[in-house]
């Protein structure tokens, strides 16, 4: 009977133990610093994160990946890529740098209470605060493009493009266009050149 309830009492600490250790993990993951947080979403353009990616990590950068959720997310053309920690774990004073990836996915943040809330916390801070391909509409309606230089991917309909102006954004239509602290870029050719932007940025 004794042996028994040792045994029992021994189980109930290591549960106790091995639950505080994936605490511990956790937390870690969300306290991690970095040089700039990667926010995606699935069906994210490939292109945009690795190219990005590489640059800013070739230039000595670290990076981060966040997403809604934590873990594997597969991108537009196959690619996939480990988001660490999720959006609503973001500490923005973690980061000198906020980076919206666009891709179709990206939409889900246009009207996402916590990523707009991500991006006016980096622009209030001034932060470098980037996005790319349609990820700009993200900026746009956290309000903080108004009477900034931006531009954003469209299409025939003007859809993008529209979307920011209704906001308060001055689009030029450039590849890759910098007002301040604000970058936005339009689209997968031009992930690299968006990438040395944000490093420039940085080092300025």
């Amino acid at each position: 009977m004794r042996l028994a309830v040792l045994i029992a009492t021994l189980s109930l600490l290591i549960l106790i133990l091995i639950n505080g250790c994936i605490q511990d993990t956790g937390k870690e993951k969300e306290e991690k610093m970095a040089d700039v947080l990667l926010i995606i979403a699935p069906n994210f353009r490939d292109e945009e994160l690795f190219d990005t990616k590489d640059v800013l990590e070739q230039a000595g950068l670290t990076t981060v990946i966040a997403s809604k959720t934590a873990g594997t997310k597969k991108g537009m053309l196959g690619g996939t890529a480990e988001a660490e920690i999720a959006i609503s774990k973001v500490n923005v004073a973690n980061y000198k740098a906020i980076v919206f990836i666009g891709g179709s996915g990206s939409s889900v943040y246009f009207n996402d209470a916590t990523a707009l809330k991500i991006a006016k916390e980096a622009a209030s801070k001034n932060k470098v605060t980037a996005a790319i391909c349609i990820a700009p509409v993200i900026l746009a309606n956290a309000g903080i493009l108004q009477g900034k230089k931006a531009t954003v991917w469209d299409d025939e309909e003007n859809t993008y493009s529209s979307k920011i102006e209704e906001k308060g954004a001055i689009y030029t239509d450039k590849d890759v266009e910098k007002d301040g602290n604000i970058i936005t870029a339009n689209g997968p050719e031009a992930a690299k050149k968006f990438g040395n932007a944000i490093v420039s940025a940085l080092r300025s």
